[in-house]
């Protein structure tokens, strides 16, 4: 059966059949609304993001289902980087008429796997025909104790800079796939299906261990800058010290490009964070636990942003991160 076929109701019909609704999503699918329950006491926290295709991803570099897997996930980032447990997600999508039935469902079971490993609910959404590209709209929600909410403005001047993981991973696949070259697996892993840090994100904030966070999407230097302006302070960063893959260094073995690439690539979502002083202890405990955390700058008074060398010597900045609306839009 095709698309046209199986027109929209039709396809609603078999997402709803894919979707079962958990104990505090008391109406899902099918009405006008959805209805939630949020946890008594807690705060009620909505991201939405958009995918385009042909701007955002590529269908003959990727899977439906890891583009499923990637549309919630880079929303789920967002929870995560508030503190907060995912709740619900609802799904808009614009399909091209040509749009095969079978790449629908694929796109669909990559959502829905998705969802369910971070322990959310498809909950409504909206379906169109599209004129042109494929798109997709995900809008996530979650949920956290006031008291343990995370924001962009909470650095102090003293407090430690950490970022999980690695960096430069997906943004290093990217370079490869519009060079024609075929990304090693764990590379295209990192850019195709993102994993969102929600449990250490949880961690964080149930521990208050972090004053300040935020998730890896435009790139370190400008996610670290939302931070500086909205905590009113300044940075000091240390390039040696930055986390790299050894797939990424075996692709770049040249330490500045290395760090160049660390420093602005995109699309990484781990997540960036400052911890005051008092809290060092309670972070190498969570260092323990298989996620690496990587100190790499601190947070001082002065505004702006300097790159330190080992030998403290000052080091050019690179020229930024991923911006929509520039020149050099991806």
């Amino acid at each position: 059966m095709s698309l046209a076929g199986l027109g929209e109701f039709g396809l609603i019909a078999r997402i709803r059949q894919a979707v079962s609704d958990p104990a505090d999503l008391p109406l899902g699918i099918g009405d006008d609304c959805a209805a939630a329950l949020v946890p008594a006491g807690e705060l009620l926290l909505t991201t939405t993001d958009l995918l385009i295709e042909g701007v955002h991803f590529r269908r003959d570099w990727t899977t439906v289902r890891d583009l499923g897997r990637k549309s919630v996930a880079v929303n789920i980032s967002d929870i995560a980087a508030m503190g907060g447990t995912p709740r619900q997600i609802f799904l808009g999508v614009g399909l091209p008429a040509d749009f095969p039935l079978t790449e629908i469902e694929g796109f669909l079971d990559g959502v829905l796997e998705a969802a369910g490993e971070y322990g959310a609910a498809l909950a409504g959404g909206d379906t169109c025909r599209s004129p042109g590209p494929l798109f997709i709209s995900v809008t996530a929600q979650g949920s956290v104790p006031p008291q343990e909410l995370l924001t962009r403005g909470g650095a102090r001047p003293g407090d430690a800079i950490y970022v999980s993981g690695t960096l430069g991973d997906s943004a290093l696949a990217l370079r490869q796939l519009q060079a024609g070259t075929l990304p090693q697996s764990a590379l295209a892993r990192r850019h195709h299906d993102p994993q969102a840090r929600v449990t250490l994100g949880r961690q964080l904030a149930a521990g208050h261990l972090a004053s300040a966070m935020i998730d890896l999407s435009d790139g370190l230097l400008g996610d670290l800058g939302h931070i500086l302006t909205a905590s009113g302070v300044g940075a000091r960063l240390f390039p040696d010290s930055l986390p790299l893959s050894e797939p990424l260094r075996w692709v770049l073995p040249e330490l500045l490009a290395q760090q160049e690439l660390a420093l602005t690539g995109g699309e990484d979502y781990e997540l960036l964070f400052t911890v005051p002083p008092a809290q060092q202890g309670g972070l190498a405990a969570l260092a323990s636990a298989g996620l690496p955390l990587t100190r790499i700058g601190e947070i001082v008074s002065e505004p702006g942003l300097k790159l330190l060398a080992a030998d403290g010597s000052l080091l050019p900045l690179p020229s930024g991160s991923f911006k929509h609306f520039g020149s050099a839009d991806r």
